[in-house]
């Protein structure tokens, strides 16, 4: 069965979210807006759904509405909620989570419900995760009685930043976001329990009422990401294009890097598809490997690496099983069950007890920089083919089931593999079908999902949970 790391797991969802919006942080990326009148400052609703892919920074803003002396805000601030209104040097009111929250490989639904007009404080802020009520908080300090917040005032609103500044950015993917101008909607105005996993799912929203300044943002125009699909309030856009347009969403999650699985040499961005790795120094720099949020111990599945534009020493690129320690500092040696191709020569690694491990060299060739490579893992038959551009190394075919024909590898069965990265001094980027890098190959799998450089081998899949329910 699949090993899937907390994340939305529904074969079929109902509603299908076809599109989100990749955030990277280092990027300076952000949609903003601000309105031609004020509406309603008082009483409003903010919904989407997110997928956080770092828990280091102390501060990643979802949604803010600025002017010079106050803003109004949700953010991520120690990897919990924080509701807030800052006016004038000094927080006006305040509601934090108690619980935090540092799932990378999962989707979570945030909705904020906005009356300042209630008679009953606790009942002026909302706010409701993957369905449920937050009702346990660090800070629950209030708004006044019909106090007015900066949402739906003529000033900038943006979307994955806060205005003045690029510090605390968010990391990671939003789709459906929501403003309701006039409204305070519970979470079932936007999302519903599945009625046979209980897991919570999205719904249509485009029957609501969203008022003079809300809006709906699909991202599902690749050209105007900023579109409001409910009428006219569309957003500005700032450092995004069509590429970070994601088909990665909350009713089809895909793999990406996990970022609690990585060598502390590494980072990523681009929605941690893309992996970057310091230079060598010893001892306390060496190499680093990274894993994916998904596992699999049964299935077909093929997914793509770009190679480094630059230097391929040390790049090697495969799979590991879960027994593996992503904080060890050796290329293959005491990586007990791991299967993988070196970038920089003619060689396939593989060790399955740990110790030192073997080598092949027959068949094999040395990659190049920039280079597309590809891996199809065949869990049924239990080998792996690994291939550079339109070709498989050792005259491979991934089709040919129990006989293994030019397998690079037959793997032990039983296991549950992890596709990895291993890389020093360099930066190179994995597809799992919804690539971080213009990818014009337009190959998909035989269930359409993916964009893939090569056309991925029949049977095979990509690496997300659609897949996974069916075949995993």
């Amino acid at each position: 069965m699949p090993l899937i790391l907390g994340t939305n797991s529904i074969k079929d969802t109902g509603f299908d979210v076809a599109n989100s919006l990749r955030f990277n942080s280092g990027s300076a990326d952000y949609l903003n807006r601000t309105p031609s009148s004020a509406s309603n400052r008082k009483t409003w609703t903010w919904s989407s759904w997110v997928k956080k892919v770092d828990n280091t920074t102390s501060r990643q803003f979802i949604f803010n509405a600025d002017s010079s002396s106050q803003n109004t805000s949700i953010e991520f601030k120690d990897n919990a909620i924080s509701v807030f209104d800052f006016n004038s040097g000094s927080y006006q009111w305040q509601v934090i989570t108690s619980a935090i929250f540092r799932d990378n490989s999962a989707w979570m639904h945030i909705c904020v419900a906005i009356n300042t007009a209630d008679g009953t404080a606790s009942n002026r802020v909302k706010i409701y995760v993957n369905g449920s009520q937050i009702t346990s908080f660090s800070t629950s300090n209030y708004p006044s009685l019909n106090y007015e917040s900066k949402v739906n005032l003529n000033v900038d609103h943006r979307i994955g930043s806060i205005s003045g500044s690029t510090t605390f950015d968010l990391d990671g993917y939003i789709a459906e976001a929501v403003l309701i101008d006039g409204q305070q909607l519970d979470a079932t105005s936007f999302g519903e329990f599945d009625s046979d996993t209980n897991i919570w799912k999205p719904k249509d929203v485009s029957g609501l009422t969203f008022g003079t300044n809300g809006f709906y943002l699909d991202f599902e125009d690749s050209s105007a990401l900023g579109n409001d699909a409910a009428g006219s309030n569309n957003f500005t856009v700032n450092n995004l294009t069509a590429i970070d347009q994601s088909t990665d969403t909350c009713t089809n999650n895909f793999a990406t890097l996990n970022a609690l699985a990585k060598g502390g040499n590494a980072t990523f961005s681009e929605g941690n598809l893309k992996c970057t790795t310091g230079a060598y120094s010893s001892p306390s720099v060496t190499y680093t490997t990274s894993t994916s949020t998904i596992g699999v111990s049964t299935g077909k599945w093929y997914w793509e690496y770009k190679l480094p534009a630059s230097g391929l020493n040390y790049v090697l690129y495969g799979i590991t099983s879960v027994e593996f320690d992503a904080r060890n500092t050796d290329v293959m040696t005491n990586f007990k069950t791991s299967y993988a191709k070196t970038a920089y020569a003619n060689e396939f690694r593989y060790n399955t007890a740990g110790g030192a491990y073997s080598t092949d060299t027959t068949g094999f060739s040395t990659d190049s920089t920039g280079d597309i490579v590809k891996i199809a893992l065949d869990l049924d038959n239990n080998f792996i083919y690994v291939g550079n551009g339109s070709s498989w190394f050792n005259s491979g075919d991934p089709t040919s089931g129990s006989s293994g024909t030019g397998a690079s590898k037959s793997v032990v069965a039983g296991l549950t593999y992890f596709p990895m990265i291993i890389s020093l001094d360099n930066s190179m980027e994995i597809n799992f079908g919804s690539p971080s890098y213009s990818e014009s190959g337009g190959n998909s799998d035989g269930n359409g999902y993916g964009n893939f450089n090569q056309p991925v081998p029949s049977g095979y899949y990509a690496l997300n949970t659609k897949n996974l329910a069916e075949y995993g």
